[in-house]
């Protein structure tokens, strides 16, 4: 094994669904009470707005976001952006009880079993991690990082897309 491994290399792996739906919330957070199309946070990160539609369907049952319909309309954020946590959103999509089928027997032995304990482990401290980050908290990361969304409100950016290109 190779000594300059990085945190990048092993960094924790989300669903696809799972990250579209914190950078969605983190965008709809950041524009209280304005709402914002799926094509507009869809642009930003690149996503089709078909799968983000699924990913704000589910928050929407959650009660994190609501949808508005018709001319103007689209979602915004309802939670309570200092109550809400990165686990509150991450339970939605990711499959706590997922086990993997093909070890049990590789369990059964002492290597298999001191493994099952330290993946625990590391399962209980991403739990608390995640809970213990909210919404407000990750957008005030996200602020202090300089950089700025190019998201706008609607009106915003429907005056950008009529501006000529230079």
């Amino acid at each position: 094994m190779n000594g300059d491994c990085h945190a990048d290399d092993i960094a924790m792996k989300l669903q696809i669904s799972t990250r579209l739906a914190i950078f969605a919330i983190l965008e709809l957070a950041e524009r209280e009470g304005v709402q914002l199309s799926v094509a507009d946070i869809g642009q930003k990160y690149g996503v089709s707005s078909h799968h983000l539609a699924k990913v704000m369907h589910v928050m929407g049952r959650a009660g994190l976001v609501r949808s508005v319909r018709g001319a103007g309309g689209g979602h915004q954020f309802v939670g309570n952006a200092r109550r809400t946590t990165l686990l509150d959103v991450v339970k939605l999509f990711e499959d706590s009880s997922a086990v993997e089928q093909d070890t049990e027997a590789a369990d059964a032995t002492p290597e298999g079993q001191a493994l099952r304990q330290i993946l625990g482990e590391i399962d209980n401290i991403a739990r608390a991690t995640l809970g213990s980050v909210t919404i407000a908290t990750m957008r005030k990361l996200v602020s202090r990082s300089g950089i700025r969304s190019s998201i706008r409100s609607k009106g915003a950016l429907s005056r950008r897309q009529n501006q000529p290109r230079l």
